[in-house]
């Protein structure tokens, strides 16, 4: 299953954009990408950039940061699933 990546439309006009255009546009990903009209977090959403990802939320205080931030989660989930893990 790939991974999600979700978006506010408030915070996508505001903040994410460009967030949203590297993770649609990167060859080496396979993640989905949604924009909703809120996801409930109002009070985030005004303040800074932040996305769900696999349901986590990640903020950053810039895009450029998020973007990093949430390739990193994307990493580490990647990682944890590839794990041996001894029975």
């Amino acid at each position: 299953m790939k991974p999600l990546v979700e978006f506010c439309a408030s915070n996508v006009s505001s903040y994410t954009q460009p967030v949203v255009d590297a993770l649609e546009n990167d060859p080496e990903l396979d993640v989905d990408v949604l924009e909703y009209g809120c996801l409930g977090y109002c009070g985030e959403c005004y303040m800074e950039p932040f996305a769900l990802v696999n349901g986590t939320l990640l903020q950053a205080p810039s895009a450029d940061e998020l973007l990093v931030k949430i390739k990193n989660y994307l990493r580490e989930e990647e990682e944890l699933l590839n794990a041996d893990f001894p029975l």
